[in-house]
Protein backbone atom coordinates (compact mmCIF):
# COMPACT_ATOMS: atom_id res chain seq x y z
CA UNK A 1 0.00 0.00 0.00
CA UNK A 2 0.75 3.41 -0.48
CA UNK A 3 2.85 5.62 2.09
CA UNK A 4 0.68 7.23 4.32
CA UNK A 5 0.69 10.23 6.19
CA UNK A 6 1.31 10.74 9.98
CA UNK A 7 -1.87 11.84 10.63
CA UNK A 8 -3.49 9.43 8.43
CA UNK A 9 -1.84 6.56 10.54
CA UNK A 10 -3.50 7.52 13.67
CA UNK A 11 -6.67 8.05 12.10
CA UNK A 12 -6.29 4.17 10.68
CA UNK A 13 -4.65 3.05 14.54
CA UNK A 14 -7.34 4.55 16.09
CA UNK A 15 -10.18 2.55 13.59
CA UNK A 16 -8.25 -0.25 14.46
CA UNK A 17 -8.19 -0.17 17.90
CA UNK A 18 -11.98 0.35 18.24
CA UNK A 19 -12.01 -2.51 15.63
CA UNK A 20 -9.95 -5.01 18.27
CA UNK A 21 -12.08 -3.57 21.23
CA UNK A 22 -15.44 -4.96 19.52
CA UNK A 23 -13.64 -7.83 19.36
CA UNK A 24 -12.75 -8.10 22.64
CA UNK A 25 -15.34 -7.12 24.45
CA UNK A 26 -17.81 -8.23 22.47
CA UNK A 27 -16.07 -12.05 22.08
CA UNK A 28 -16.88 -11.65 18.31
CA UNK A 29 -14.31 -14.25 17.10
CA UNK A 30 -13.54 -17.66 18.63
CA UNK A 31 -10.69 -20.52 17.69
CA UNK A 32 -11.76 -22.44 14.39
CA UNK A 33 -14.17 -19.80 13.50
CA UNK A 34 -15.03 -19.87 9.73
CA UNK A 35 -16.40 -16.26 9.19
CA UNK A 36 -17.84 -15.10 6.36
CA UNK A 37 -18.08 -11.55 5.25
CA UNK A 38 -21.11 -9.80 3.57
CA UNK A 39 -19.54 -7.71 1.28
CA UNK A 40 -21.61 -5.43 -0.47
CA UNK A 41 -19.06 -3.04 -2.57
CA UNK A 42 -19.40 -0.14 -0.35
CA UNK A 43 -16.66 1.28 1.87
CA UNK A 44 -17.91 -0.39 5.10
CA UNK A 45 -17.39 -4.31 4.13
CA UNK A 46 -14.60 -3.19 2.07
CA UNK A 47 -12.55 -2.22 5.42
CA UNK A 48 -13.91 -5.13 7.00
CA UNK A 49 -12.20 -7.22 4.32
CA UNK A 50 -9.18 -5.60 5.33
CA UNK A 51 -9.60 -5.70 9.14
CA UNK A 52 -10.75 -9.18 9.12
CA UNK A 53 -7.89 -10.30 6.97
CA UNK A 54 -4.81 -8.61 8.83
CA UNK A 55 -6.64 -9.84 12.02
CA UNK A 56 -6.57 -13.28 10.45
CA UNK A 57 -2.85 -13.29 10.14
CA UNK A 58 -2.40 -13.28 14.02
CA UNK A 59 -2.73 -16.69 15.41
CA UNK A 60 -4.45 -15.95 18.68
CA UNK A 61 -7.58 -16.74 18.11
CA UNK A 62 -7.30 -18.98 14.66
CA UNK A 63 -9.86 -18.45 12.12
CA UNK A 64 -11.04 -18.21 8.61
CA UNK A 65 -12.23 -15.63 6.52
CA UNK A 66 -14.56 -15.60 3.19
CA UNK A 67 -16.88 -13.07 1.61
CA UNK A 68 -20.00 -13.13 -0.28
CA UNK A 69 -21.07 -10.42 -2.18
CA UNK A 70 -24.73 -11.31 -3.31
CA UNK A 71 -26.37 -9.70 -6.47
CA UNK A 72 -30.14 -9.26 -7.36
CA UNK A 73 -30.43 -9.73 -10.55
CA UNK A 74 -34.24 -7.50 -10.61
CA UNK A 75 -32.34 -4.44 -9.19
CA UNK A 76 -30.35 -2.38 -11.03
CA UNK A 77 -27.20 -2.47 -8.34
CA UNK A 78 -24.17 -2.65 -10.84
CA UNK A 79 -20.84 -3.64 -8.61
CA UNK A 80 -16.99 -4.36 -10.07
CA UNK A 81 -16.86 -7.80 -8.88
CA UNK A 82 -13.75 -8.09 -10.57
CA UNK A 83 -12.59 -5.09 -8.18
CA UNK A 84 -13.83 -7.12 -5.22
CA UNK A 85 -12.30 -10.34 -5.98
CA UNK A 86 -9.35 -8.22 -6.36
CA UNK A 87 -9.75 -6.76 -2.89
CA UNK A 88 -10.38 -9.68 -1.48
CA UNK A 89 -6.97 -11.68 -3.11
CA UNK A 90 -4.54 -8.57 -1.12
CA UNK A 91 -5.95 -10.17 2.52
CA UNK A 92 -5.65 -14.16 1.50
CA UNK A 93 -9.66 -14.01 1.75
CA UNK A 94 -11.55 -16.03 -0.99
CA UNK A 95 -14.62 -14.41 -2.74
CA UNK A 96 -18.17 -15.87 -3.89
CA UNK A 97 -20.43 -14.47 -5.48
CA UNK A 98 -24.29 -15.33 -5.37
CA UNK A 99 -27.02 -13.88 -7.80
CA UNK A 100 -30.72 -14.44 -6.34
CA UNK A 101 -33.99 -12.41 -7.22
CA UNK A 102 -37.82 -11.53 -5.79
CA UNK A 103 -41.19 -10.77 -7.38
CA UNK A 104 -42.55 -7.86 -5.17
CA UNK A 105 -45.82 -8.16 -7.42
CA UNK A 106 -46.29 -11.16 -4.73
CA UNK A 107 -45.38 -9.65 -1.35
CA UNK A 108 -47.01 -6.31 -2.09
CA UNK A 109 -47.47 -6.00 1.68
CA UNK A 110 -43.57 -5.05 1.83
CA UNK A 111 -41.57 -2.40 0.36
CA UNK A 112 -39.42 -3.03 -2.51
CA UNK A 113 -36.13 -1.68 -0.18
CA UNK A 114 -37.43 -4.60 2.54
CA UNK A 115 -38.03 -7.15 -0.06
CA UNK A 116 -34.47 -6.85 -1.47
CA UNK A 117 -32.53 -6.55 2.17
CA UNK A 118 -34.55 -10.09 3.12
CA UNK A 119 -33.41 -11.93 0.32
CA UNK A 120 -30.08 -10.25 -0.05
CA UNK A 121 -29.70 -11.50 3.55
CA UNK A 122 -31.44 -14.92 2.99
CA UNK A 123 -28.52 -15.72 0.30
CA UNK A 124 -26.50 -14.76 2.71
CA UNK A 125 -27.23 -17.05 5.33
CA UNK A 126 -27.64 -19.44 2.27
CA UNK A 127 -23.63 -19.12 1.31
CA UNK A 128 -22.55 -19.16 4.96
CA UNK A 129 -24.17 -22.68 5.26
CA UNK A 130 -23.12 -24.12 1.84
CA UNK A 131 -19.61 -22.85 2.42
CA UNK A 132 -19.15 -24.10 5.97
CA UNK A 133 -19.25 -20.99 8.15
CA UNK A 134 -20.72 -20.31 11.58
CA UNK A 135 -20.66 -16.75 11.89
CA UNK A 136 -21.29 -13.76 9.54
CA UNK A 137 -19.93 -10.76 9.85
CA UNK A 138 -21.67 -7.47 8.44
CA UNK A 139 -20.20 -4.00 7.94
CA UNK A 140 -22.58 -2.12 10.32
CA UNK A 141 -21.20 0.76 12.29
CA UNK A 142 -21.33 3.18 15.06
CA UNK A 143 -24.15 5.66 12.97
CA UNK A 144 -25.76 2.53 11.81
CA UNK A 145 -26.79 0.59 14.69
CA UNK A 146 -28.05 4.40 16.69
CA UNK A 147 -30.18 5.05 13.98
CA UNK A 148 -31.43 1.86 14.07
CA UNK A 149 -32.71 2.40 17.69
CA UNK A 150 -34.13 5.46 16.47
CA UNK A 151 -35.91 3.76 13.76
CA UNK A 152 -37.02 1.36 16.29
CA UNK A 153 -38.49 3.76 18.62
CA UNK A 154 -40.22 6.18 16.74
CA UNK A 155 -41.50 3.26 13.82
CA UNK A 156 -41.98 -0.35 16.72
CA UNK A 157 -42.36 1.63 19.81
CA UNK A 158 -39.05 -1.30 20.53
CA UNK A 159 -36.34 0.12 22.21
CA UNK A 160 -33.71 -2.05 20.29
CA UNK A 161 -31.19 -2.09 17.31
CA UNK A 162 -28.32 -4.06 15.78
CA UNK A 163 -26.18 -5.64 18.45
CA UNK A 164 -22.34 -6.37 18.07
CA UNK A 165 -23.23 -10.04 18.29
CA UNK A 166 -26.49 -11.80 17.79
CA UNK A 167 -27.08 -15.79 17.72
CA UNK A 168 -29.44 -16.92 15.06
CA UNK A 169 -31.04 -20.48 16.48
CA UNK A 170 -33.28 -20.31 13.77
CA UNK A 171 -30.56 -20.99 10.91
CA UNK A 172 -27.42 -22.28 13.24
CA UNK A 173 -25.65 -18.97 12.37
CA UNK A 174 -24.02 -16.29 14.59
CA UNK A 175 -24.14 -12.44 13.25
CA UNK A 176 -21.03 -10.28 14.50
CA UNK A 177 -20.35 -6.71 13.77
CA UNK A 178 -17.07 -5.90 13.90
CA UNK A 179 -17.48 -1.98 12.76
CA UNK A 180 -19.86 -1.81 16.10
CA UNK A 181 -17.99 1.08 17.51
CA UNK A 182 -16.64 2.70 14.42
CA UNK A 183 -18.27 6.24 12.82
CA UNK A 184 -19.15 6.43 9.68
CA UNK A 185 -17.13 9.96 9.54
CA UNK A 186 -14.01 7.58 10.63
CA UNK A 187 -14.96 4.66 7.85
CA UNK A 188 -15.05 7.89 5.31
CA UNK A 189 -11.40 8.47 6.64
CA UNK A 190 -9.94 4.98 5.96
CA UNK A 191 -12.10 4.94 2.91
CA UNK A 192 -10.25 8.29 1.39
CA UNK A 193 -6.82 6.66 3.20
CA UNK A 194 -7.15 3.39 1.40
CA UNK A 195 -8.28 4.83 -1.48
CA UNK A 196 -11.74 2.44 -2.03
CA UNK A 197 -13.04 1.93 -5.75
CA UNK A 198 -16.75 3.33 -5.05
CA UNK A 199 -19.36 0.91 -6.74
CA UNK A 200 -21.94 2.35 -9.21
CA UNK A 201 -25.29 2.60 -7.42
CA UNK A 202 -28.74 2.72 -9.62
CA UNK A 203 -31.31 1.60 -7.24
CA UNK A 204 -34.04 3.73 -8.14
CA UNK A 205 -35.50 3.31 -3.99
CA UNK A 206 -32.49 4.12 -2.79
CA UNK A 207 -33.77 7.78 -1.77
CA UNK A 208 -37.23 6.45 -0.42
CA UNK A 209 -35.59 5.59 2.56
CA UNK A 210 -36.72 6.67 6.81
CA UNK A 211 -33.20 6.11 7.53
CA UNK A 212 -32.12 9.04 5.80
CA UNK A 213 -34.46 10.79 8.17
CA UNK A 214 -33.15 9.28 11.09
CA UNK A 215 -29.36 10.19 10.06
CA UNK A 216 -30.76 14.04 9.43
CA UNK A 217 -32.39 13.83 12.98
CA UNK A 218 -28.75 13.13 14.67
CA UNK A 219 -27.00 15.36 12.75
CA UNK A 220 -29.24 17.83 14.09
CA UNK A 221 -29.11 16.45 17.32
CA UNK A 222 -25.40 16.93 17.34
CA UNK A 223 -25.36 20.48 16.51
CA UNK A 224 -26.53 20.33 20.50
CA UNK A 225 -24.44 17.50 22.00
CA UNK A 226 -21.53 16.83 19.78
CA UNK A 227 -21.23 13.49 21.74
CA UNK A 228 -24.68 12.65 20.99
CA UNK A 229 -23.96 9.38 18.75
CA UNK A 230 -21.65 7.73 21.85
CA UNK A 231 -24.14 8.82 24.07
CA UNK A 232 -27.07 6.66 22.44
CA UNK A 233 -24.44 3.92 22.22
CA UNK A 234 -23.99 4.08 26.14
CA UNK A 235 -27.97 4.33 27.03
CA UNK A 236 -28.19 1.42 25.04
CA UNK A 237 -25.27 -0.69 27.75
CA UNK A 238 -26.65 1.44 30.66
CA UNK A 239 -30.13 0.36 30.31
CA UNK A 240 -32.25 1.27 34.02
CA UNK A 241 -34.97 -0.95 33.91
CA UNK A 242 -36.74 0.11 37.33
CA UNK A 243 -36.82 3.35 36.20
CA UNK A 244 -39.18 2.71 32.61
CA UNK A 245 -42.86 1.04 33.30
CA UNK A 246 -43.24 -2.19 33.60
CA UNK A 247 -46.88 -4.02 33.75
CA UNK A 248 -47.89 -5.46 37.12
CA UNK A 249 -49.98 -8.88 36.51
CA UNK A 250 -52.62 -9.42 39.03
CA UNK A 251 -53.95 -12.87 39.83
CA UNK A 252 -58.18 -12.42 40.34
CA UNK A 253 -58.32 -14.41 43.72
CA UNK A 254 -62.04 -16.44 44.53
Amino acid sequence: MDEISKADKKILYTITSKFKKAINDYNLISDNDHILIGLSGGKDSLALVELLGEKMKIFVPRFKVSAAHVSISNIPYESDLEYLRSHCDKFGIPFIHYTTSFDDSIETRKSTCFLCSWNRRKALFEAAQKNGCNKIALGHHLDDITETLLLNLFYQGAFASMPPKLKMNKFDMTIIRPLSLISEKEMKEMERIRAYKKQVKNCPHEKNSSRRDAKNLITELEKWNPNIRQNIWGAMENIKSEYLPHKEIFTKTK
